[in-house]
């Protein structure tokens, strides 16, 4: 499919003349540096952070590449992955004018960022199997129509979608596809990363938030073609990742076995919680789920939620999204953790 992501991008950007310094024309880390009006001498911690990050993250960039198998032209870093979300919508979809395809139940910063940029999203819901319904999908498209975003594993349901369904939209619809997988290393499939070369309109998001523990950090990846990430770059703020996240998570790429540790014990924790969560009066059914957490129907699902943050056990009502009637989304949590939760449920179940 001969695809190419300027053919989106909107007008005005064509010309768009994008901020640069220095670093832009030096890549190098030693030298005299009196480009960019920095304090000179040091900062005031004990560590010095007193010089401008590397804003392309080309060494954190270069070890991502390494261990997705993946060229480093291929990925574009930001803060946390809501930052590639709003940055694809500013690149692509003129307000008042252009359209986007969100699958609710689905993560809800699509929406929030469709509406800060005055862009429509419509909605085609997933299926009762919260499955992807490719013939209405393919069927809401329109000329304006710029992209189609898809959650997989999904929040708030947890489930993969069907691969083959992404597949059919990502030869059917002429716009980008975003699969979010937030939650992919909880999952037993590989990423669509391994697709991108056959794919030139897909574009994959990742975070450090989730298996790696870096939430606090706020670092997403979007995997694309060189040519999308050329324009998330133009438009990108100069120095979007501080040099702070940048070391950190560089150290923390050099710890694959820490992750894989973590990764497994919150699948074991996974598995007993499902048990103990289906032994209980109170919960109707219990969703299957390719993630770090479960979606959980239960009776008198909003009282059981504020009377559990009373007793400073917090989960996430989600009784009133579409299709998620009574349910309650269920961070898979430490032993203690899951241990304190089913106490205070099974008191509310007497």
């Amino acid at each position: 499919m001969m695809f190419n992501p300027t053919d989106l991008l909107r007008p005005h950007l064509k010309q768009l003349v994008p901020y640069s310094s220095a670093r832009d024309d030096y890549k190098g880390k030693d030298g005299v540096f009196l480009d960019a009006n920095e304090n000179p001498i040091g900062s005031i911690t004990e560590e010095n952070w007193n010089r401008y990050p590397d804003p392309y993250q080309l060494e954190l960039k270069a070890k991502l590449a390494e261990i997705k198998g993946i060229n480093a032209e291929q990925i574009f870093l930001g803060n946390g992955s809501d930052e590639p979300i709003d940055l694809l919508y500013r690149a692509f979809c003129e307000p008042q004018t252009d359209e986007v395809i969100i699958n609710p139940p689905t993560y809800g910063m699509y929406k929030v960022s469709a509406d800060i940029n005055n862009v429509k999203a419509k909605e085609v819901l997933l299926t009762n199997q919260y499955d992807l319904d490719t013939q209405a999908l393919l069927s809401a498209i329109q000329p304006n129509t710029k992209i189609i975003w898809i959650c997989s594993p999904n929040n708030p349901t947890g489930n993969d979608v069907s691969l083959e369904k992404i597949e059919i939209i990502l030869k059917g619809f002429k716009g980008l596809v975003v699969v979010d997988e937030a939650y992919i290393d909880f999952a037993d499939r590989p990423s669509f990363t391994t697709r991108l070369n056959e794919f030139p309109n897909l574009i994959v998001l990742q975070t450090m938030s989730k298996a790696w523990g870096l939430a606090s950090l706020r670092l997403g990846m979007a995997f694309c073609s060189p040519e999308t990430v050329a324009i998330l770059n133009r438009i990108k703020p100069p120095y979007n990742l501080s040099g702070l996240t940048q070391r950190t998570v560089l150290n923390a790429l050099n710890n694959l076995e820490k992750k894989d540790q973590m990764v497994a014990e919150i699948l074991e924790n996974r598995e007993e919680l499902q048990n103990e969560l289906e032994a209980l009066e109170i919960v109707k059914r219990v969703y299957p789920t390719d993630s770090n957490f479960y979606l959980v129907k239960m009776k008198d699902a909003k009282e059981v939620y504020l009377k559990l943050i009373e007793k400073q056990v917090i989960l996430r009502d989600r009784s009133k999204v579409v299709l998620c009637e009574d349910g309650i989304r269920i961070t898979i949590g430490t032993k203690e953790e899951n241990k304190k939760l089913i106490e205070e449920l099974k008191k509310l179940s007497n």
